[in-house]
């Protein structure tokens, strides 16, 4: 994610909106100010986690969103990484 999107306690929500969702991964910070999100699981989770990321928490500004595709790492957990 892209914008305001550091210092407004991003990181933390989107780990509790994807665990609420059932989605696997992980979200850090970029040095570049940017937000990385890496998801797994089904359609409709990510789906939904990616909107919730669109919008963010209360003080987020998000301009862009830049999805791709990654491979699987098959974890069962969704992490806040430094």
């Amino acid at each position: 994610m892209r914008g305001h999107v550091q210092g407004v306690g991003y990181r933390q929500a989107c780990c509790r909106a994807a665990t609420a969702l059932g989605v696997a991964g992980w979200v850090r910070n970029r040095s570049d100010g940017s937000v990385e999100v890496q998801a797994e699981g089904q359609n409709q989770q990510l789906l939904d986690l990616r909107l919730w990321c669109e919008s963010g928490p209360a003080g987020a500004l998000v301009s862009e969103v830049i999805p791709s595709l990654m491979p699987i790492a098959g974890d069962d957990w969704f992490e806040i990484r430094r």
